[in-house]
């Protein structure tokens, strides 16, 4: 009897031992399965960029695998000592797992002299047409109970951007208010994020400005070169680290996509097991002669992966797009692009050939001061009112600023102020801005916008007052100026209503470039002239069609010193003293308004060179 119970009970343990790991393997296994249903259900549609030729404009990537990169003879496992020290020759996932921190992954070309090798490049590994595919993962947060986070990893080969460099890594997440996959199943989200550069942009789940396809696909917009995700189509100005240093265009026509999913496990253990190279530490591209072009991190390395809530939390409400942009022709939207990152180029050509680079830029300062020292360019600045070619309005402008720069030092301080605080402002955006901080920032913006205005006044009052003979100072300046700005308010006002619609429309942005032409003398006529409104816009339309290409190539040169020689100074800013990237952005406004008084000259004296042309025809009269 005993014997028998002693088989029973042995058969029972040998079949409990058989079931027990069978349950828990099928538990496990319900677990990853829900994660899966869970990230095919809610799988983004990407919008990118059409790219209709190669190595043309639009975006030559899609979300990729990035299986074929392992194995690779053509990419090179590189640290930790050195950038030039060489570990391994076509890396494996299984190498990768080890860890190694401060290695990198060198694909073939050069970061900061792309051409179209990487798009060459990543045609012959993927193919011509590869599978979209993107990466989910389900992760949660210690101490946040009841909240799991659904996240898609987007990977690049190449980032195409103001700071190029090889690979790129992007992630949105849409959170659940529940504790598990199985259970967000059958429940709805209540928020998502979209990643942009160093910082993110979020959504409640029924906000206007996310796009759902069939009700759980959100649709994710993706910026042409830099892989930003943005909530629709639009012309995207970065202010700081957080946006971008420059300009993200999701302009179209689009290639839409519906990338294939791969789920990484949320067990870290199942999570290595599958995917392997979700234990790599090192970057997944070349590390650049600065940290601007360095290869990024995997998703591992985010703080989004362990703690995907305080990552969100930081996330921003919206983004500044450029009104109009959708209705823009494409060539419009990508020559403004360029301009925006002419000033990035600059400092990549310095990193990629710093002597070369400076060497040319010497020589075209010194070529420019030697053409500026000519005869037909050298003039002097008083009498103010004679005629002059654009050469000589240049010099006489020049001149006015070297012989006389306190009176335009006060000028520029006002703008320059506000530029600082508006820099200081941004770079310490809330993740929740309240009503007040949003308040002070627009006061801020308004405040810099106004003494540029108010600049343009003060300098053609300076320059008549010391032609004049006398001392020009904050207390005189007011004094003068004060009494016009009512009519510079109204005069100002009535050509942005007119003028900035035009701009915004695309179509007809060349009506509203000729009127930007045909007033830029308005702002002078209201000092001097005594005129305001519509008669002073009249009065500048005069005063310009005697001249029109000198206050063409007054505009021309007003617009580069402003927009790019900002940008130049920022990336030497950066060269020399690897400033903080939040720094380094507010660098270019800080500059437009230190020159500002010099564009203010230009324009006074363009308007000078009016008046003189319309007294000697009268005077032929």
């Amino acid at each position: 009897m005993r014997m028998r119970r002693a088989g029973l009970l042995a058969v029972l343990a040998a079949m409990v031992m058989l079931v027990c790991p069978g349950v828990a393997q099928a538990a496990e296994e319900d677990g990853s399965s829900a994660e899966r249903r869970l990230a095919r259900m809610y799988a983004p549609v990407m919008m990118l960029v059409e790219q209709t030729e190669e190595c043309g404009r639009g975006e030559p990537y899609v979300p990729s695998d990035v299986d074929p990169l392992f194995g690779e003879d053509s990419i090179a496992l590189r640290g930790p000592w050195t950038d030039r020290d060489l570990i391994a020759v076509a890396p494996t996932a299984q190498q990768l797992a080890e860890g190694l921190d401060g290695y990198f992954l060198d694909m073939p070309g050069d970061p900061l002299k792309p051409g179209c090798d990487y798009e060459e490049w990543a045609r012959g590994l993927w193919g011509p047409t590869p599978e979209p595919t993107i990466y989910s993962h389900v992760a949660t947060e210690e101490g946040v109970v009841d909240r799991i986070a659904l996240q898609y990893y987007f990977f690049y080969p190449f980032n195409d951007f103001n700071n190029k460099h090889e690979a790129d890594w992007e992630r949105i997440q849409i959170e659940f208010p529940v504790a598990d996959a199985q259970a967000a199943l059958t429940a709805a989200p209540d928020q998502v994020v979209y990643s942009q550069h160093y910082g993110a942009e979020r959504a409640d789940w029924d906000a206007a400005k996310l796009t759902l396809v069939e009700q759980t696909h959100p649709v994710v917009y993706v910026s042409a070169g830099s892989h930003a995700s943005q909530f629709a189509e639009g012309l995207y100005l970065g202010r700081g680290a957080g946006e971008g240093f420059g300009c993200d265009t999701t302009v179209g026509p689009h290639l839409e996509v519906s990338p294939a999913v791969l789920t990484i496990p949320s067990d870290p253990a199942a999570a290595a097991a599958a995917y392997p190279w979700t234990s790599y530490r090192g970057h997944w591209g070349e590390l650049g002669p600065q940290r601007f072009y360095e290869g990024p991190t995997g998703p591992n390395m985010k703080q989004a992966w362990l703690k995907p809530f305080t990552w969100s939390a930081k996330a921003r409400e919206r983004s500044f797009s450029l009104p109009g942009a959708q209705a823009a022709s494409n060539e419009v939207s990508e020559t403004f692009c360029t301009l925006v990152a002419g000033g990035s180029d600059v400092f990549r050509r310095l990193s990629a050939e710093p002597a070369p680079t400076l060497m040319v830029m010497l020589a075209v300062l010194l070529v420019l001061g030697w053409v500026v020292r000519r005869s037909a360019w050298h003039d002097h600045p008083l009498p103010v009112i004679q005629p002059r070619g654009f050469g000589q309005i240049v010099g006489a402008s020049v001149k006015m600023l070297r012989t006389h720069p306190r009176p335009f030092l006060l000028i520029a301080a006002p703008a320059a102020l506000a530029s600082v605080c508006l820099s200081v402002i941004s770079a310490q955006e809330p993740p929740d801005p309240s009503p007040w901080w949003t308040s002070a920032a627009w006061v801020v913006g308004v405040g810099f916008l106004a003494a540029l205005t108010w600049a343009q006044l003060a300098t053609a009052q300076a320059v008549m007052a010391i032609e004049a003979g006398r001392r020009v100072s904050y207390g005189s300046l007011w004094a003068d100026t004060r009494p016009r700005v009512p009519a510079l308010l109204g005069t100002t006002t009535l050509w942005a209503i007119v003028v900035v619609p035009l701009l915004a429309t695309g179509l007809l942005a060349p009506v509203g470039l000729a009127l930007v032409v045909a007033w830029l003398l308005a702002l002078p006529v209201v000092q001097v002239e005594r005129l305001s409104g519509r008669a002073a816009l009249r009065r500048s339309m005069r005063l310009v069609r005697g001249q029109i290409w000198t206050v063409v190539l007054v505009l021309g040169l007003g617009v580069v010193l402003v927009s790019l020689l900002g940008g130049i100074v920022a990336a030497l800013v950066f060269i020399a003293s690897s400033a903080w990237f939040s720094v380094v952005s507010g660098i270019p406004q800080l500059v437009a308004a230190l020159v500002w008084p010099m564009v203010s000259l230009l324009v006074t004296y363009a308007w000078a060179n009016g008046i003189a042309r319309e007294q000697s025809v009268a005077s032929v009269r």
